[in-house]
C-alpha cells in the first residue's frame, strides 16, 4: 500500500508543509526509518534527530521546522501516528469459521462471522454477537454475553454470566469473573462468602495480559466505556472504573472502590477498599492511596499526598542521615549546657 502525504493529511486532519505528493508505504521510528517511511516526533528531545532521519516525511507539532523534510503538522502528533499505523497495519481479517475442535454448549446464539479457534470452550446459553473472535484455549462459562467485534486472545477465562461489550480487546491470560476475596470469620477459620454477582465490561474497553477482574459479591464489578488497563492489573469485587480511565501495569484496586472518569493510576499504584477517586485525578507511580481523592487532584507517595508535597518530602529523605547527625550533635550540646547550668546553680 502507498499513500501520498496529502492523502495522509486528509485522513488525520493535518497540514502538509513541503511536498504533499511524496509517497509513503509504511511507518518507522525516527532512527530506523528509511525511504518511503513516515516517522513522528512527539517529544521535543528528539527534534535533533529529525534532520538526520532517513524518513521521507515526519509527523510533528505545528511549531516544528525541519529543513529539507516534508512535514505533516498537527496538534497531536502521537494520535496522528496511531491512526496512520492503523492504516498500514489493519487488524487481520478473521475467517468467520467455528473450528470443529471448539467445544460449544447448548443454546448458544451466534451472530454473523464469529470466529472460534481450536480448543475454545463455550458454555451453555452464551451469546456471541457479529464479528466476535476468540483465540485458542479460551473458556467462556455459561450465559456469558460477548458484544460485536470483540477480540479475545488465547488463554482467557470469562466466567459465568459476565457481560463483555462491543469492540472490547482482552489480551492473553486474563481472568474475568473469578470469585471476589470474601470470607467471614468463623472462630479461628474463615467461611467463604458466595460471590453471586458479575463483571460487566462496557464498549471499547481494552484489558491487558494477565489481568484478574473479580466478580461482585452482589451486583457487578463494572469497567465503563473506554477503560484501558495495562498488564498485570487486579480489580477486586464491586469496583467501578469510570469512562476513559487508565490503569497502568501492576495497579491493584481493593473491593468496593469507585474510580471516576478519565482517572490515571500509574504503575504499581495500590488502592484501599471502599473509597472514591474523583474524575480526572492522577496518581503517580507506586502511590499508596489510603483514602478518598478529590476530582482533578494529583497525588503521589505513601500514604498519598498532594504531588507537590510529596516532591518536597522526597527531596528531604536523602538528607535524613545528615540531619540525624546534626540533631545528635545539638542534643549533646544542649545536654552539656544543661549540665553547666546545673553546676552554676549549685555553686
Amino acid at each position: 500500500m502507498e499513500k501520498s502525504l496529502k492523502e495522509l493529511a486528509e485522513l488525520v486532519g493535518a497540514e502538509v508543509a513541503g511536498d504533499g505528493s511524496v509517497l509513503i508505504s509504511g511507518v518507522a521510528g525516527i532512527e530506523a526509518a528509511g525511504a518511503g517511511h513516515i516517522s513522528f516526533i512527539a517529544n521535543p528531545k528528539y527534534l535533533s534527530k529529525g534532520a538526520a532521519t532517513g524518513a521521507s516525511a515526519i509527523i510533528c507539532s505545528p511549531e516544528v521546522a525541519i529543513a529539507g523534510k516534508p512535514l505533516l503538522k498537527i496538534a497531536n502528533p502521537y494520535l496522528a501516528y496511531a491512526k496512520i499505523v492503523s492504516l498500514f497495519h489493519p487488524r487481520p481479517q478473521q475467517s468467520g469459521v467455528i473450528d470443529e475442535r471448539a467445544i460449544v454448549g447448548t443454546g448458544v446464539r451466534f451472530g454473523r462471522k464469529v470466529t472460534l479457534y481450536p480448543f475454545v470452550v463455550i458454555g451453555d446459553g452464551c451469546v456471541l454477537e457479529d464479528g466476535v473472535t476468540i483465540y485458542p484455549h479460551c473458556f467462556l462459562g455459561n450465559n456469558v454475553t460477548v458484544g460485536e467485534q470483540t477480540l479475545i486472545y488465547p488463554n482467557v477465562t470469562v466466567r459465568e454470566r459476565c457481560i463483555i461489550g462491543k469492540r472490547v480487546i482482552i489480551h492473553p491470560g486474563t481472568v474475568i469473573g473469578s470469585d471476589g476475596f470474601g470470607f467471614a470469620k468463623d472462630g479461628a477459620a474463615y467461611y467463604k462468602i458466595p460471590q453471586v454477582g458479575i463483571v460487566q465490561i462496557d464498549d471499547d474497553v481494552e484489558i491487558g495480559a494477565g489481568n484478574t477482574i473479580d466478580r461482585a459479591a452482589m451486583g457487578r464489578t463494572w469497567l465503563q466505556r473506554g477503560v484501558k488497563t495495562d498488564n498485570l492489573v487486579h480489580i477486586a469485587h464491586n469496583v467501578t472504573v469510570g469512562e476513559d480511565t487508565i490503569l497502568v501495569a501492576q495497579v491493584g484496586v481493593s473491593g468496593s472502590t469507585s474510580i471516576g472518569k478519565r482517572v490515571t493510576l500509574a504503575g504499581q499504584v495500590g488502592v484501599v477498599g471502599h473509597i472514591t477517586i474523583g474524575d480526572d485525578a492522577i496518581a503517580g507511580a507506586k502511590t499508596g492511596i489510603s483514602g478518598n481523592v478529590p476530582a482533578r487532584q494529583v497525588v503521589s507517595g505513601y500514604p498519598h499526598m498532594p504531588h507537590r508535597d510529596w516532591l518536597k518530602s522526597s527531596r528531604t529523605i536523602p538528607k535524613l542521615p545528615e540531619m540525624r547527625m546534626t540533631l545528635k550533635k545539638l542534643e549533646d550540646k544542649v545536654a552539656r549546657l544543661e549540665s553547666i547550668l546545673q553546676e552554676l546553680k549549685g555553686g
